[in-house]
């Protein structure tokens, strides 16, 4: 197996989330192989950033300049992942996958993309059409919308700022350290306000997915009549491949 590094800590419900599920997936991957117990799980190192520090080092859209100091604290994250030994990481928050062509400058290993791991998996759905939700840095970016696009899957425009900012809000007041049935509604009355019938929705905050404990591991799946795609299902998916290649192979 290869050794994964978990980039987290932005924040640490979401990081908890990503290490339960890598490990709970590999475990059903050896036992449904006859393995026993206990059940072999990937080696893992999480090296766990202060999101207060980075949210307050967030930079302006358009001004590369400005993110030199957010790109730094990840990039020394990634490179501490890279000394421990670990063959590829992951970085388990959408928000700084904006900024990955500068955090992962000078970084040796691979690092997954959660954009591509959530595009693939949208295109899956047969849905042509996506709504994206997350923080306000991945809903003012094109990240998602370019990646998209190269699935045949359109992404919204950017949302007005007042919207944006209730995201932003309902992520930082409901989501921060889980998620309520409170949390929940509040989030389907989001969707409903903004999404087209027939489109896929985003869960493109990895703390957003805890709102859905029932469909914590689904990919996508369907809930208050909304289709949703878990990008940090699609993320955990797309590591357990890499990490027992080999093991698949065999």
């Amino acid at each position: 197996m290869k050794k994964i590094g978990i980039l987290g800590g932005v924040g640490w419900a979401s990081t908890i989330d990503y290490y339960r599920a890598i490990c709970e997936g590999a475990g059903r991957f050896f036992a449904e192989r006859g393995a026993g117990s206990p059940l072999p799980v990937p080696p893992i190192t999480i090296e766990s950033v202060v999101q207060a520090q980075t949210r307050a080092l967030r930079g302006r859209p358009g001004d590369e300049a400005s993110w030199a100091a957010f790109d730094a604290i990840f990039r020394d994250a990634m490179l501490t992942l890279e000394r421990a030994g670990c063959d590829f990481a992951i970085i388990a928050s959408n928000t700084p996958h904006a900024r990955l062509h500068a955090i992962r400058d000078g970084v040796m290993m691979p690092v997954l993309s959660i954009f591509d791991a959530t595009a693939q998996a949208t295109a899956a759905t047969g849905a042509t059409q996506a709504l994206v939700l997350g923080t306000a840095v991945t809903m003012q970016a094109r990240n998602y919308a370019n990646v998209l696009a190269g699935h045949g899957v359109s992404a919204n425009a950017p949302l007005p700022e007042a919207e944006i900012a209730e995201m932003q809000a309902m992520i930082d007041e409901d989501f921060y350290g889980g998620a309520s049935a409170a949390a929940r509604n509040r989030l389907l009355r989001f969707c409903a306000k903004h999404a087209r019938p027939g489109t896929a929705i985003l869960l493109a905050c990895t703390e957003l997915p805890l709102a859905f404990p029932d469909h914590i591991d689904d990919v996508s799946f369907e809930a208050g009549g909304f289709l949703f795609v878990n990008s940090s299902a699609a993320h955990v998916a797309a590591a357990l491949d890499l990490a027992l290649e080999q093991e698949k192979a065999g």
